[in-house]
């Protein structure tokens, strides 16, 4: 008889052996999306942080999906949100995003901020259907065509 997959959500380190090779996947990914590198990605250094939290997927011990909460002083901003293109249309992103909105609540904070770009389509249908509205750019992000800044107030 088969044995389900068990997906787990922990936190990470993202320096780890089995899942720097999914960063360096989203890492190629985005410079697909944008080759004239206007979107840079955030080093791993940056994601190792005391006021960071990264968190991934796994499937059966498996990496298979990563996202990270960045604390500032009043908001917190979701980063390197990514799911294998294996994996992708199975709710996981929806299943992710979650599991990070409950490690922002869990501290207490009540705003969470992102930047994406406007090539990642299915990114933006995922955030907007969890509740994030668009707002003006934030932190170390500035006005560009390519990118998209959103926000939501937990409850």
């Amino acid at each position: 008889m088969l044995k389900a997959p068990v997906l787990k959500f922990e936190i990470d380190d993202p320096a780890s052996p089995d899942v720097t090779p999914l960063i360096q996947q989203l890492d190629g990914y985005l410079a697909e999306l944008y080759p004239t590198g206007n979107i840079q990605p955030v080093p791993l250094e940056e994601l190792k942080q005391p006021n960071v939290t990264f968190l991934t997927a796994r499937v059966d011990g498996m990496p298979v999906a990563c996202g990270a909460c960045v604390s500032h002083d009043d908001y917190v901003e979701v980063k390197r949100m990514y799911v294998l293109p294996a994996c992708r249309g199975l709710g996981l992103g929806k299943q992710l995003l979650e599991a990070l909105e409950n490690v922002v609540r869990r501290r207490g904070d009540k705003v969470i901020r992102l930047e994406t770009g406007t090539a990642q389509t299915e990114a933006l249908e995922l955030y907007e259907r969890a509740g994030y509205r668009r707002c003006p750019p934030f932190g170390e992000h500035h006005a560009n065509s390519r990118s998209i800044c959103m926000e939501k107030v937990l409850a």
